[in-house]
């Protein structure tokens, strides 16, 4: 080949290369230039893994004729659960950084990027890290709150996110099994990954499972709340669109069954935009039943869980426990938990009647401007929670609504006392935000 023929081929491949449609990074790992302190990466890799797990026995749901009389016998079936597992990896670990999901639409598959590695080694800590469960919405999957997922496992945490069979994005079906098997799951996972945390177990000496702490999206903040110790109301048990023959009785207040609840392993949960209270499914006497602290986070303008009659509501009615509750202000139901919008789904999808970025993203607020604040508060709630750094205490010690806080501070960089900004957040960048606590009387 000759050397002119050499330069020819070489502009060709670098046309081919200049017209070839780029691939969308799809980052769930931004940190923009105002995110708050504990927003950040941790030191640590961190690697993913691809869990299966099966509950077996299981009621199935999905077979039973709510319009026929009730079966002598339920139907029961082996319930498949596929789980993602983030954790701190070894040093000098590698793999790739790249994993797919799909999206809303239940057909379009889209490459993710992140800072995990798949099937990294894991790392070997002096001491077992904790573990932390992520239950999604409905529909949702294990890749929704992977931005949190992968912050938490950089800073020492093992977390293990749930897809639910029946409410994910693929295997979207009847509401009812979603209302009685979302707590089941996150239990059924926690009890797996405890015992790959045994003596024997795969994952010996990595994570503590009796050390735990639960997030949950929407319908999985339902479930966190039930998980907790929240039982449903007899209304619900007994809607028509709801569970059928009345299965949800299982999670009813006053049930033998619910008051099993909560499993001690998990010593607290975060709820973003918990659904329920708007619905009837939570009174003051089935919230008394919550026994670990909770962070409730949720969106001044949610459409789907509401506010003042939703979420709002929900957080007050909680009052065995100390709970905190940061509001977004005019945001909506997505506020800080999904990752940004992957760009392939910004397209209006004409068998769903909307576009489908609308699943991930908020009319008012960045989404990775609100994933930075969840990170946060998520690490400053977990840390003091499940690791007892009481200093991390400090992030939630706030005046109430962030437009009031006062920044002063000397020119060394101390602060004066007449400083009540929000502590983390650099001068000008807590605005929009409301934190507000409450303790038992």
């Amino acid at each position: 080949m000759t050397t002119t023929q050499i330069k020819l081929g070489t502009v060709a491949i670098a046309a081919t290369l200049a017209c070839a449609p780029a691939v969308a990074q799809n980052r769930i790992d931004t940190q923009l230039p105002n995110a708050p302190e504990l927003a950040a990466y941790g030191d640590m890799n961190v690697g993913m893994r691809k869990l299966e797990m099966v509950n077996p026995d299981q009621i199935d749901i999905l077979a039973i004729d709510s319009a026929a009389e009730k079966p002598a016998e339920m139907p029961r079936y082996d319930r498949p659960l596929t789980v993602e597992m983030w954790y701190p990896a070894a040093d000098g670990a590698s793999g790739a950084t790249e994993f797919n999901a799909f999206l809303r639409d239940g057909s379009t598959e889209v490459t993710l990027t992140g800072q995990a590695m798949r099937d990294a080694a894991t790392a070997t800590p002096d001491a077992p890290f904790p573990l932390v469960l992520i239950s999604h919405g409905y529909p949702g999957n294990r890749f929704l709150l992977s931005h949190l997922a992968e912050n938490l496992a950089s800073k020492g945490y093992v977390v293990a996110s749930i897809d639910h069979t029946d409410s994910t994005y693929r295997t979207q079906a009847a509401f009812g099994s979603t209302l009685v098997n979302r707590s089941l799951d996150q239990l059924f996972v926690l009890e797996q990954m405890a015992q790959m945390a045994g003596a024997d177990g795969e994952f010996a000496g990595l994570y503590d499972a009796e050390n735990a702490g639960l997030i949950g999206y929407s319908m999985g903040g339902y479930g966190a709340v039930i998980t907790a110790g929240g039982g449903v109301t007899e209304t619900s048990v007994g809607y028509a669109w709801g569970a059928p023959h009345g299965t949800l009785a299982i999670h009813q207040a006053g049930s033998d069954s619910h008051e099993a609840l909560p499993d001690p392993r998990i010593k607290t949960a975060v709820a973003f935009g918990p659904w329920g209270m708007n619905t009837g499914f939570w009174n003051a006497e089935g919230l008394a039943g919550v026994q670990i602290p909770m962070l409730f986070i949720a969106g001044s303008q949610d459409g789907t869980s509401l506010y003042e009659n939703g979420v709002r509501a929900l957080w007050e009615n909680v009052t065995g426990v100390p709970t905190a509750l940061l509001t977004y202000t005019n945001a909506g139901h997505n506020a800080g938990a999904p990752m940004p919008a992957p760009e392939e789904s910004f397209y209006f999808n004409e068998d769903k009647g909307f576009n489908i970025s609308e699943h991930y993203t908020d009319a008012v607020w960045n989404t990775a401007r609100m994933n930075n604040i969840a990170q946060h508060f998520v690490t400053a709630w977990m840390d003091e929670h499940l690791k007892g750094e009481a200093e991390k205490g400090a992030y939630l010690d706030l005046v109430e609504n962030s437009n009031d806080g006062v920044w002063s501070m000397n020119e060394d960089g101390t602060v004066k006392e007449d400083h009540t900004y929000w502590k983390g957040f650099p001068e000008g960048t807590a605005k929009g935000l409301v934190y507000e606590t409450k303790t038992p009387e």
